[in-house]
């Protein structure tokens, strides 16, 4: 655990957003792949649309090992899927409702995810400015041990 984090308990991650990002990812996947192979795809029989879950795969190692890119890059990602089911909201029929389900879906993963995301940024800014308060101490301090050096040279020119 990082000295931010020691310091700042408050500012660890909750791992229940976590979870919730997990099951609500799962579960938009679950969809897309009922939605377009069985429940209401797009041609009778099923479409080759269900293979827009590929992305989504890739990320689900990711959320549930609490991998922080993978999760920032997801975040972006499920706007899509979100986008998407705005979109077909005007379909007819049991399509609508699949519709509103990933809307749903994909906005709970995102709320989620930026949930569980927030605390670390929040971590990250505290140790960046700790990173350069040492900096610029570290400078003071040579400055200050040069000026010493040029005082003594100084001192014993005379």
């Amino acid at each position: 655990m990082s000295a931010s984090l020691q310091s700042h308990p408050e500012l660890a991650p909750k791992d229940h957003w976590r979870l919730i990002a997990w099951f609500s990812w799962f579960a938009l996947i679950v969809l897309c792949i009922l939605w377009e192979a069985i429940l209401a795809p797009i041609k009778p029989g099923g479409s080759w649309a269900v293979i827009k879950v590929l992305p989504m795969l890739f990320a689900l190692k990711g959320i549930w090992q609490a991998r922080n890119y993978t999760m920032q890059w997801a975040s972006m990602l499920v706007m899509l899927y979100f986008m998407e089911g705005v979109v077909r909201l005007n379909d007819k029929g049991l399509s609508a409702y699949l519709a509103g389900l990933e809307v749903v879906l994909s906005l709970v993963a995102y709320f989620a995810l930026l949930a569980y995301l927030k605390p670390l940024k929040k971590v990250a800014k505290m140790k960046k400015a700790e990173a350069e308060l040492a900096a610029k101490q570290l400078e003071a301090k040579q400055l200050e041990a040069k000026q010493q050096e040029e005082k003594k040279q100084e001192e014993n020119k005379q």
